[in-house]
This record gives C-alpha cells, sequence and structure tokens, in this order.
C-alpha cells in the first residue's frame, strides 16, 4: 500500500475515541522532538502508528485548559467531525480521558482528576504555513496564490455552504496547513462558534486570539460575526502575498502599522513590480488584486470588509463592486 493510500484508509482503521496510553505511545511519550506546531491551545506532535508506515497529526491540548475541558472540546471535535472540504482539514479521531494524577497542593500529595485531550489529523507532510511564509528560500509566487485561493475556498464553504456560518475565529498562519502539494488546509478550530440560519452575530466576554489577526469589534466590544475571520483572512493575505511578518505588539493589537506599511510600500505598480520584478503581467495583476483584497478586508469599519463570496469572486478575475470603492493607491 502507498503511503497516499495509507493516509486515506486512516479514518476507516482507527476508532474514534482513543486512549491516552496510545496517544503517548505513538508520539514517543510527547517528546520535543516530534513536535510538528504549537497554536493557542496545544502542541501538535507528528504520530507513528504501529504499523509504522503511517504518520499521524495529533494535537495535544493543555492539561485542564479552557479547551479541553467541557464544550469547548467538544465544539471542535464535533465542528470538525463533520466538516468535508479539499480546503479543512480532517479528523480522523480523538482522545478526552480523565486520569488520576498524584500532585503537591499546601504540602501535601493529593490525587487529581486530569483530563488529557487530543485530537488526531490526518498527517500533512508540509506543516503549517508559518513556517514556511519568511523562509530565506520562500515559496514561489504561484504556489502563495494557490494558498490564498486554497484558503478562501474552504473559508467560503465554512460560511455559505453548511447549514449555518461557521466562524473559524483563528485564522493565522499556524492554523493553515500544507499538503505535499502545497494544498492549504484550514486547521485549529478551538475558537470557533456556529451560527443558526437566522443568526449574524454573537458576543463574548472572554476574547482570545493572537494579537494581529483579531478584528477590533471583536477584540474591543467581543463581537463575533462572519467579518472577523474576514480581517483576520485579510491579514493572512497580505502576509502571504508580502512575505512579511505581521509582529503585532501590545499597544497595537489589530496590527494597523503592519497594514500601514504595506499600503505605503505597495500602492502603486511601480513599488509593485519593483517588489517583484521576475513576475509576468499575470502574475503581477494576481499580486495586485491580493494587495487590494487584503487592504479591504483589514477595513477598521465591519461593514466596509468583503464577504468571503465577494473575495472569491475577485480572485477568479470577476469585477466584484466592493473593491472598486478602494484601490491600494486610494486606502486612507
Amino acid at each position: 500500500m502507498s503511503s497516499l493510500q495509507s493516509q486515506q484508509s486512516l479514518a476507516s482503521t482507527l476508532p474514534t475515541n482513543l486512549p491516552a496510553t496510545f496517544m503517548k505511545e505513538i508520539t514517543g511519550d510527547f517528546a520535543p522532538e516530534r513536535e510538528l506546531g504549537r497554536s493557542v491551545f496545544g502542541i501538535v506532535y507528528m504520530g507513528v502508528l504501529p504499523e509504522g508506515d503511517r504518520l499521524i497529526a495529533v494535537k495535544r491540548l493543555a492539561e485542564n485548559s479552557s479547551v479541553s475541558a467541557g464544550k469547548t472540546f467538544e465544539t471542535e471535535v464535533t465542528n470538525l467531525m463533520a466538516l468535508k472540504h479539499e480546503n479543512v482539514v480532517e479528523l480522523v479521531s480523538f482522545c478526552h480521558e480523565s486520569q488520576k494524577k498524584v500532585v503537591q497542593h499546601n504540602g501535601r500529595y493529593v490525587i487529581v482528576d486530569v483530563i488529557e485531550s487530543c485530537l488526531c489529523y490526518k498527517y500533512l507532510p508540509n506543516g503549517s504555513l508559518d513556517k514556511h511564509l519568511y523562509d530565506t528560500t520562500p515559496i514561489n509566487w504561484y504556489t502563495r496564490f494557490n494558498i490564498i485561493k486554497g484558503i478562501c475556498q474552504g473559508l467560503h464553504f465554512l460560511h455559505k455552504e453548511l447549514d449555518g456560518p461557521l466562524v473559524h475565529m483563528n485564522l493565522v498562519p499556524s492554523s493553515i496547513w500544507l499538503d505535499d502539494n502545497w494544498v492549504p488546509k484550514i486547521a485549529d478550530f478551538g475558537l470557533s462558534r456556529l451560527f443558526g440560519q437566522e443568526q449574524t452575530r454573537m458576543y463574548t466576554v472572554n476574547v482570545k486570539g493572537h494579537n494581529g489577526y483579531m478584528a477590533p469589534e471583536y477584540l474591543y466590544r467581543g463581537e463575533i460575526s462572519t467579518m472577523s475571520d474576514i480581517y483576520s483572512l485579510g491579514m493572512l493575505i497580505l502576509e502571504i502575498t508580502t512575505g512579511e511578518k505581521n509582529c503585532a505588539v501590545p499597544e497595537d493589537r489589530s496590527a494597523r502599522k503592519f497594514v500601514d506599511n504595506v499600503h505605503q510600500n505597495l500602492k502603486t505598480d511601480e513599488q509593485i513590480i519593483y517588489k517583484y520584478p521576475s513576475l509576468d503581467p499575470n502574475g503581477l495583476q494576481q499580486v495586485k488584486a491580493c494587495i487590494v483584497i487584503g487592504l479591504k478586508c483589514v477595513e477598521a469599519e465591519r461593514s466596509k470588509r468583503p464577504s468571503i463570496a465577494d473575495i472569491v469572486d475577485k480572485l477568479n478575475g470577476k469585477h466584484v463592486e466592493i473593491f472598486e470603492q478602494v484601490s491600494p493607491s486610494q486606502h486612507p
């Protein structure tokens, strides 16, 4: 059986709920050298299944963290198990097991219950996007453009093709995984919210996320909508297009300085040609479209941002009215 066939057969051979001892066995007891990446909620490890020729990605959630316990864990599992799309990572199985552990408390040893929670995904050889964006040997433009299109198609599926919109809430480079053909898969659904068909927004007092990717209305008012994802997507598109890192700081949690720098450095055709001298006219047009899309997505006012349908149409070369309202050279 080929490696690809082995990976494809995982879903049919692994039990849905796996024991904690099995998780430790296949990850070498969560050995540091097996680490593939980190997210807001946990560390991803490479798991080697007993057959020896099959790999799996195991995300170990922090012990008794808010996401590993109760409804948040169940949310990620339920949401992911139901999602089948080329640009959404496939959840194969999970572990959610309470274990007894001896810990020291006020000078005494006590036995406590600790939840071991893991999510098992199909293994993707190229890891997460953040490991490739800022390399000294960057991904070529056409691969980058296809990654952008794939992420947008995955988000279109989440926002438009389910019974109600699924707002991801954590679109950052580390939550985009890449297969061996550089096809992007949206992962890390720990913060996701599924809306009813009549619902367009909700509010939370428990704001979580990565600095630099959180929309202002979410960051300051706890307002959640599909436009929260569009803001994060815009940041992703700008990073993928420019190859520059969004280095948000606590005093600039919505990364307005990064956005202003992109606008200043890539607002004219001459600047774009200077930055991408090897691209043909078609490639330069793609870069320009991505800059226009990215800047429009990160409008501070949510009502000015495009929908994911608008973005997919623009990437496919269609005329979309909302993008004609502001071009890079007109952006404030």
